[in-house]
C-alpha cells in the first residue's frame, strides 16, 4: 500500500513477551497481564463501581461515536439504530454518550449529525430503546447499565448544511488553526459574542432536560477534540467574561454544568475532556507521498505559546497538566460525577488523539510509533487519577493495542491507573469484545480493528462512517465501492 507506515504491526508481535519487548525498545512502559481473567474468576474488568449513586456493572465503557449517518433532521437512520444496538450487545455497562448530539442545528459537524433538540425527542428515545432492548436480549437484564448522551457544539468545525462547506463559529482567532483551515483572521462575524454564548448555554440546558425526559441517566458536556467548549479552554486572547484566565476560559463549561446540576438535579453529569493538546500538525496531500510523516506547524513566533490547553507555554509539544487538573477539581466541586480523559483533535493532530498505523487517506503519516501515543494517553490518565483519586475516570486510546487490548485493560484497572477502559473504533469492528472478554471467549482475530481509518476516510468524503474492511454490513453497502474508488484516486 502506498504510504504504509514503517512501524511494526501489532499482529507481528506474537505474544506478551514480544509486546513488552517492543514497548521497551520504544522506551515506554504500560502494565500488561499474561492472562485475561473471566468475570467468574474475579476479573478486575468485572468489578462494580459507584458513579453518581448508581452501581455500574463493569469497567468497560463505549465512547461516543458519530456515524455521520442520521437523517437530515437529526433523527436516527437504520445505520444509527444498528450502531446503538451494537453498543447494547457489547456487554459494556457504561455507554458514554453513545452519540455526539448537537444542541442546535448550526452546531453540527456534518449535516447528518444526531441532534439533541425537541423535534428529535422520538429519535433519541428510539436510540436508547434500541440499545436497551439489545442489552436485555443478550444479557437478560439492564442491571448495572449506565447510559448517557453526549451534548456538543462543533464550533470551528461546523458543517451543518454541506459535508464540504465549513461554517465555523469560533471562540477566538487561533493563528495556526486559522491558517490551516483557511479562516480569515480578520473575520469577527464568526467569533461568538458573550450574548450569543449566554443563549448557547440555554440550548445545552434544554438538551440536558430533554435527555433526562427521554430516559438517559447522564449527559456528557463535551469539551474535547477541538470542538467549541474545548477551544474556549485555550482562549487567552479572547477579551471579556469568557477569555483570559482559566476561570474565565472555562466559564462556558462550568456555567453549563452548574445550570444542568441545578435545573435537572436528577441527571448525572460527565465531561469528556481533552486534558492536553499540541500545536496543529501539517497534513500531506494524499498517500502518494509515501512515508512522509506529519510535523508540527511553525510555532516559534508564537512563543510563549498562549493558544493551547494542557501544554507548556515554552514548549507546546510538551504536556503540562497544571491547568487541566485545576479544571477537573473545579468540575468535581460543581457536581461532575465522572471524567472521560482524552486529548488533542482528529482535525489537526490525530496521531495524538487516536493512534493508528494507517491514517485517513488525506492525512499525514504518524510521526511516532502509535504505541507511543497509546502509552502517552494511558499514562496521562494515571496521572489524573493519582491527582483526583475519588473521581471516576475513563481512559481512551486503546483500540490500537488490538490483541493486547484486553491484557492491558485488565492490568491498568487492576493497578488503579483508570476506573474504566473506553473503546471507540474497536467497537465498530467487534462490538462484542467486552462480553467475550468477560466470558473467557478468545478474541475473534478477524474482527479486531487494525486502524485502517476507513471509518474516518468515509465521512471526510461525505459517506457514512463504519468499519468497511471488517463489518459485513458495511462491506455490503454501495458506499463501500465509492470509498474504494476515492482511495484509488488518492493513491494514483
Amino acid at each position: 500500500m502506498a504510504g504504509e507506515s514503517s512501524y511494526p504491526k501489532i499482529a507481528q508481535l506474537k505474544n506478551v513477551a514480544a509486546f513488552r519487548a517492543r514497548l521497551a525498545e520504544l522506551g515506554v512502559d504500560i502494565p500488561v497481564d499474561e492472562r485475561v481473567l473471566t468475570a467468574g474468576e474475579g476479573s478486575p474488568l468485572a468489578r462494580l463501581i459507584g458513579v453518581a449513586g448508581f452501581e455500574v456493572g463493569n469497567r468497560w465503557c463505549i465512547h461516543p461515536m458519530e456515524g455521520w449517518d442520521a437523517n437530515r433532521d437529526g433523527s436516527p437512520s437504520m445505520h444509527t439504530l444498528r450502531r446503538w444496538r451494537n453498543f447494547g450487545l457489547s456487554g459494556a455497562k457504561l455507554i458514554w454518550g453513545g452519540e455526539a448530539a448537537a444542541v442546535r442545528a448550526d452546531g453540527r459537524a456534518n449535516p447528518n449529525q444526531t441532534m439533541a433538540v425537541e423535534s428529535n425527542r422520538a429519535g433519541l428515545a428510539a436510540l436508547l430503546r434500541e440499545l436497551q432492548d439489545a442489552h436485555r436480549e443478550a444479557f437478560g437484564t439492564l442491571d448495572g447499565l449506565f447510559v448517557g448522551l453526549q451534548l456538543t457544539h462543533s464550533g470551528r468545525f461546523c458543517k451543518p448544511d454541506d459535508h464540504h462547506k465549513s461554517a465555523p463559529r469560533i471562540a477566538y482567532h487561533h493563528p495556526l488553526l486559522d491558517a490551516k483551515f483557511k479562516i480569515d483572521p480578520s473575520d469577527e462575524s464568526i467569533v461568538w459574542t458573550d450574548a450569543e454564548i449566554e443563549r448557547l448555554v440555554d440550548d445545552y440546558v434544554a438538551a440536558a432536560r430533554l435527555a433526562y425526559d427521554v430516559g438517559f441517566r447522564f449527559v456528557d458536556v463535551k469539551a474535547c477534540h477541538g470542538y467549541l467548549l474545548h477551544e474556549f479552554l485555550s482562549a487567552r486572547r479572547r477579551p471579556g467574561r469568557f477569555g483570559g484566565d482559566l476561570a474565565s476560559r472555562s466559564r462556558v463549561l462550568t456555567t453549563i454544568v452548574e445550570r444542568v446540576r441545578d435545573e435537572v438535579p436528577q441527571l448525572a453529569i460527565g465531561v469528556r475532556l481533552s486534558v492536553f493538546d499540541s500545536v496543529p500538525y501539517t497534513s500531506v496531500a494524499g498517500l502518494s507521498e509515501a512515508g512522509h510523516k506529519g510535523r508540527p506547524m511553525d510555532y516559534d513566533k508564537l512563543l510563549p505559546y498562549d493558544c493551547g490547553f494542557g501544554v507548556s507555554a515554552d514548549d507546546p509539544l510538551a504536556i503540562d497538566l497544571t491547568e487541566p487538573l485545576e479544571l477537573m477539581r473545579s468540575l468535581a466541586e460543581r457536581g461532575v460525577a465522572m471524567i472521560n480523559v482524552t486529548c488533542g483533535s482528529p482535525y489537526y493532530n490525530p496521531h495524538l488523539q487516536r493512534p493508528a498505523i494507517f491514517p485517513p487517506i488525506d492525512d499525514y503519516q504518524p510521526p511516532e510509533d502509535p504505541l507511543v501515543g497509546v502509552t502517552r494517553q494511558i499514562d496521562t490518565v494515571r496521572r489524573c487519577k493519582e491527582a483526583l483519586p475519588h473521581v471516576p475516570m475513563v481512559g481512551s486510546g486503546y483500540s490500537y493495542l488490538q490483541e493486547y487490548l484486553a491484557p492491558v485493560a485488565q492490568a491498568v484497572v487492576r493497578e488503579g491507573w483508570t476506573d474504566f477502559v473506553g473503546l471507540g473504533r474497536m467497537v465498530l469492528a467487534y462490538p462484542e469484545l467486552p462480553a467475550d472478554t468477560l466470558a473467557g471467549s478468545a478474541m475473534e482475530r478477524k474482527r479486531i480493528c487494525r486502524t485502517f481509518s476507513d471509518c474516518t476516510t468515509a465521512p471526510r468524503n461525505g459517506l457514512v462512517s463504519g468499519c468497511y474492511p471488517l463489518d459485513p454490513y458495511y462491506k455490503s453497502l454501495p458506499e463501500r465501492e465509492e470509498l474504494l474508488e476515492i482511495k484509488q484516486r488518492w493513491q494514483a
